[in-house]
């Protein structure tokens, strides 16, 4: 794996440290120095860490895992202290050092505000940008990517109105059930239930947004700025 790249298939933003269990932790040390020795050396006081063993987080680009607990380890010559993080269905472990764990975009699960904002987004209507496909795939990834649960609600409410129709194409098919499948991750764990179950919650609530009688809204299309 080369420093600092993210797990083939998921695309998006870099993690500071990425390893498999298949790695020798030798691997740790090639990979590293992705942001450069100086950007990684912990200077001064270790920032105060607010994640504890147990704790169920998302880190953006492979959603939701648990943290294990703080290690110290040597890089090259240089301490750190890192935030080891779980993630049972793709069997990886992640190193984050605890001085690049917000600009990583690591968090604790999404408070009520956010998840009422998340799921009032999926009932709305659907905003299609007039503009090519695959222009607006780079921007459904780039939301799926960002861990932020209003912005992944965002492709699914306007990706559903589609979903399972002939003419949708494989790539919107696809992006579609990635995005879905990160949300549940996340509404399974804050509900304590399986994903298979949060997804069918999540479908039957936007389709509880239809009104009775007659068929879905058209979506809203927007001019490119």
């Amino acid at each position: 794996m080369r420093p600092g790249m993210s797990r083939p298939g998921m695309p998006g933003m870099r993690p500071a440290f990425s390893i498999t269990p298949r790695l020798p932790m030798g691997a740790l040390r090639s990979g590293a120095m992705a942001d450069g020795q100086a950007a990684l050396a912990q200077k001064g006081p270790l920032p105060k860490v607010d994640f504890r063993a147990g704790d169920m987080v998302v880190y953006p680009t492979h959603g939701v895992g648990t943290v294990q607990g703080l290690e110290d380890v040597n890089v090259a010559g240089i301490a750190l202290q890192v935030i080891t993080v779980t993630f049972e269905e793709n069997r990886m472990t992640l190193r984050v050092p605890t001085n690049k764990a917000a600009s990583a975009g690591l968090r604790k699960l999404a408070g009520p505000a956010l998840v009422k904002q998340a799921l009032d987004t999926l009932r709305g209507r659907a905003r299609i940008k007039r503009t090519m496909w695959s222009r607006r795939a780079q921007e459904y990834e780039a939301k799926i990517n960002s861990g932020d649960p209003v912005a992944i609600a965002e492709v699914v409410r306007d990706l559903f109105r589609n979903a399972g129709q002939p003419d949708q194409s494989f790539s919107e098919r696809q992006i579609y059930e990635q995005a879905l499948d990160r949300l549940a991750m996340e509404f399974a764990a804050l509900e304590k239930t399986d994903k298979p179950t949060a997804i069918e919650r999540l479908i039957t609530h936007m389709r509880s947004a239809e009104k009775p009688g007659r068929a879905a809204e058209e979506p809203i299309e927007e001019d490119e700025v």
